[in-house]
């Protein structure tokens, strides 16, 4: 299991900027008036704010890696779940506090970390943190690819029908908006086969014929969809969730009561609780919050205290 010790974190500038990232599109661009107040609550608690300016998810992270290298004081990420995931690159193992503001279509971290969903709430609650110093140790997950490559989620890593859904509906170029998810569901579920899978739990090897595997930090994701419904991010522990042999029919029964987190108890679901999981299984590429992330095989490990919440 990997820690994070206090030696491994950067000094932190405690009158420097808090460098604030918001995404535009955030929710549909719902929220998007909402900026200027989030910024003034901020300022309110006595700390200059520096906005983070993008345009793509990949500017947006190389915007909080290039603030925390300068010495911001903090970082907040205004948006969804997505948002999270490109600022959380940036501060993970640093001492670099971080606050939520959920302006998503899913908040699934936020919700799950206790932060209010109401947005301007959220940020009375990263204020009033800031103004108080006081920060609240949550963990990460690190994932790391065959290559070397690696990168942290926050809350739940998708390798399975959902992750199968969200590449298909990525390489859609018609219809626009939610519609091209929706057709991609219809898609991907005529073509639904259970995939063999060969997971590595704490070192123990189980090979499953699965439809469903998500591995949780958190419990929640796609908008309040408990599909690891007893992970708890400060346990530094991983749930990983595994729905076995499901036909169509069976797959549109349980899904519904995924948001519920009831799903665990049907008989074709395993839960599993664990420090490291290695996964793989053909032609998966996974998403964590939501985010496009690495293909199988990878490695899953849960770092204890990755995270310092504004909270």
């Amino acid at each position: 299991m990997l820690a994070v010790t206090a030696d491994d974190h950067p000094s932190v500038a405690p009158d420097g900027p808090v460098a604030v990232l918001a995404n535009p599109t955030s929710g549909r661009g719902r929220h998007r008036a909402l900026l200027p107040q989030v910024l003034h609550r901020i300022e309110a608690a006595g700390r200059p704010v520096r906005p983070l300016r993008a345009h793509t998810g990949d500017e947006a992270e190389a915007a909080c890696r290039a603030a925390v290298r300068d010495g911001v004081s903090a970082l907040v990420a205004v948006g969804g779940d997505g948002t999270v995931h490109r600022a959380v690159q940036a501060v993970a193992g640093t001492a670099v506090p971080f606050g939520p503001v959920p302006a998503g279509t899913g908040n699934d971290f936020a919700a799950d970390t206790g932060f209010p969903a109401d947005p301007l709430a959220a940020a009375d609650v990263i204020a009033a943190a800031l103004r108080d110093g006081r920060t609240h140790p949550v963990d990460l997950a690190r994932m790391t690819a065959g290559d070397g490559t690696s990168r942290w989620y926050a809350a739940v890593l998708a390798a399975g029908f959902d992750a199968i859904v969200n590449e298909r509906a990525n390489r859609m170029r018609w219809p626009r908006g939610p519609r091209r998810y929706d057709l991609a569901i219809l898609v991907e579920l005529a073509r639904l086969r259970p995939r063999r899978y060969r997971l590595r739990l704490d070192g123990e090897v189980q090979e499953v014929d699965a439809v469903l595997v998500a591995v949780g930090n958190c419990a929640s994701y796609g908008g309040g969809m408990r599909v690891c419904p007893d992970a708890d991010p400060t346990d530094g522990l991983l749930d990983v969730v595994v729905g076995g042999r499901f036909d169509r029919r069976t797959l549109m029964r349980v899904k519904p009561r995924i948001y519920r987190g009831s799903h665990v108890t049907h008989p074709l679901v395993r839960s599993y609780r664990v420090r490291t999981v290695e996964l793989d299984a053909e032609g998966i590429t996974t998403y964590a919050d939501g985010e496009r992330a690495l293909d199988l095989p990878l490695t899953v490990t849960a770092v204890p205290a990755a995270l310092r919440l504004l909270r």
